[in-house]
């Protein structure tokens, strides 16, 4: 059974989630403080955090930052109440999976969650190891090398170079990135997928100003080449 942990301190909110997650079969632990979250994150064997932005004492900004920093890689699933464009880009590239704004639906929240568990056993479930050029990864252990030393890549640089490698030498489009790495259709800018590449290039090209392996292919989107 896979295991969900809810950070919320609206109790009306982290009830209805707990119930509606339960009705679906998943064991579920809840945390009403920051700080009782995180505890739980780093000492429970969970398979997804669903996480509210505004709480007391550690916000959810602080406890999704040093979890990623504490190389705790579970899929974390960002509630918030923000609108503005910004901040939801911010969330997914603080190391966050995925976000929904309140108020929500909660059959869009369960697709939400198993679309991330099912990304997340899709990955270990197919390439386990991979190397080009001085880098090797490890998907299932989500571990990388260059040069024989760690290389640090959070959980969506893996999915990301895990998506590319699958279909090496494709042409992938931005939206397409979005789609299947994200999860759903509606975002609100590719910039977050051009920020990612570039982040990706500096850590496995040699030169990412003349990338190798992530290239980009104008007016079309980026193609992996080993």
């Amino acid at each position: 059974m896979k295991k969900i942990l809810i950070i919320e301190d609206d109790p009306a909110i982290a009830k209805g989630l707990q119930l509606s997650l339960q009705a679906e079969h998943f064991s579920i632990l809840t945390a009403a403080t920051g700080e009782k979250g995180f505890q739980l994150a780093q000492q429970e064997n969970v398979d997804l955090i669903i996480l509210d932005l505004m709480l007391p004492g550690k916000n959810g900004e602080e406890i999704c930052r040093e979890l990623r920093q504490k190389d705790i890689k579970t899929p974390i699933l960002i509630l918030t109440s923000r609108s503005e464009e910004i901040d939801k880009v911010l969330l997914l590239e603080m190391g966050a999976d995925d976000y929904m704004t309140k108020p929500f639906g909660i059959r869009e929240l369960q697709a939400r969650v198993k679309a991330l568990l099912r990304r997340g056993s899709e990955l270990r479930a197919q390439i386990e190891t991979y190397s080009f050029a001085d880098i090797c990864l490890d998907f299932k252990k989500q571990e990388a090398l260059k040069n024989k030393k760690q290389l640090k890549l959070s959980t969506k640089e893996f999915e990301i170079l895990h998506f590319f490698i699958q279909r090496e030498g494709e042409v992938i489009g931005r939206d397409a990135l979005l789609d299947e790495v994200w999860g759903y259709e509606v975002f609100p800018t590719t910039r977050t997928v051009d920020n990612y590449i570039l982040t990706l290039r500096k850590k496995i090209e040699t030169d990412p100003t003349k990338p190798k392996h992530l290239l980009t292919i104008p007016k079309a989107g980026y193609k992996f080449v080993k």
